[in-house]
Formats: structure tokens, C-alpha cells, sequence
């Protein structure tokens, strides 16, 4: 089984998770520190959403770190699968609920997002070369983030997601090489200035 690296602080540390098969884009460890560094202020307590989960290892990373529980979407059998396996190996089966379902058709139904949220963290990981479920996912996920939730968006870093979406704007950028994170936040919630940095 393919490796996504281990959990790199909180309970679960050192605990090394698996990857659904060669082709997940597990988050490479400078970019989960660099992530994680961010959002940590926010994570005790959190209610997070993983969507385009592959193999949970950044609901895991926050489940580790405090947060109350996380929610994993996952349209692949295969993945969500695995996500449980991580969850059991990390020792936190309990905190979190795996979802197998398309991501935008889960945002889109009052029975999905609308029940198990509103959501203080949400990581969005669609497939790089799917700009557009990026996009769609941002647009509705304004409406299931907590007022001052916070959105990691990842994404190759010449397809910048627009800088609003729905109720949602960007705050903050970092990039690594490929890899770029763009950070959104409630446009009611939003500072008025926006950081960027280039860490490639």
C-alpha cells in the first residue's frame, strides 16, 4: 500500500498513515507544517471538513491536534476506505465520519454539508487538473463555514482560485514549488488587507 507520510504533531504523532494507491498527492511535510502553523490557533475544539479527502491525512493531522471532529468526503470506495483504516491506526475512529460521496453533490444537499456542519476548518484538495470542482466547491462552501471558519484551498499554483467565491474571499497565499495554498475566510469576517508570501 502507498504511503501518505505521518502525522506529524498532537496524539496521533509519528503514526504513519496509508495512501489509497500511487496517484494520491499526499501533503508533503513542509507543506502540512506551513498549513498547520496557520490554522493551528483555530483547531482546538474545530469542527473540520476534509473534502476530496484521499487518504484523510490532513483531517487526521487536525483531529491529532485537538479538533473535535472531522468529517471526510471521499467519492472513492478505495480512498474512504483507507481514511477508515487511518482513522483506526491513529486511534481516532471516533472523531471522525467518513463520507462516501461526491464532494459537490454532498456540499449541494440540504441532507449532506447543511447537517454536519457549519465547519471552523474546511482542507479542499480536489484533483489539480479539476479547476473546476474547485471552483464550484468554494461557491458553496461559504454558506457551511462557521462565521469565522477558515478555507485551505490547494492547487497547482499556476491555477490560482479566484480571490472571491460566493460569500467567500481570500486572505493569504503560500507557495511551495508546484504547490501553492490559498487560505479564505467569510467576506463578513474577512480582514481588509491580504498576505502573500513565495516560499517556492
Amino acid at each position: 500500500m502507498a504511503d501518505a507520510g505521518r502525522v506529524i504533531a498532537g496524539s496521533a504523532k509519528g503514526v504513519r498513515l496509508a495512501a489509497p494507491g500511487p496517484g494520491t498527492r499526499p501533503l508533503a511535510d513542509r507543506v502540512k507544517q506551513t498549513l498547520f502553523a496557520v490554522i493551528e490557533p483555530e483547531l482546538d475544539g474545530a469542527v473540520v471538513l476534509d473534502l476530496f479527502a484521499g487518504s484523510g491525512a490532513g483531517g487526521i493531522e487536525a483531529l491529532s491536534r485537538r479538533a473535535a471532529r472531522a468529517v471526510f468526503v471521499e467519492k472513492d470506495g478505495g480512498a474512504a476506505r483507507v481514511i477508515g483504516e487511518n482513522l483506526r491506526r491513529a486511534a481516532l475512529t471516533a472523531q471522525g465520519l467518513v463520507v462516501k460521496r461526491d464532494a459537490i453533490a454532498w456540499l449541494a444537499d440540504p441532507a449532506g454539508a447543511a447537517a454536519s456542519g457549519p465547519f471552523d476548518v474546511v482542507l479542499l484538495d480536489p484533483p489539480y487538473a479539476d479547476t473546476d470542482a474547485l471552483a464550484h466547491a468554494l461557491e458553496l462552501l461559504g454558506a457551511h463555514l462557521a462565521p469565522h471558519g477558515v478555507v485551505v484551498a490547494k492547487h497547482f499554483w499556476r491555477d490560482a482560485p479566484p480571490p472571491r467565491a460566493g460569500l467567500l474571499a481570500s486572505v493569504r497565499e503560500r507557495r511551495f514549488g508546484e504547490t501553492a495554498l490559498t487560505f479564505y475566510r467569510r467576506r463578513d469576517s474577512a480582514p481588509p488587507e491580504r498576505e502573500e508570501a513565495d516560499e517556492s
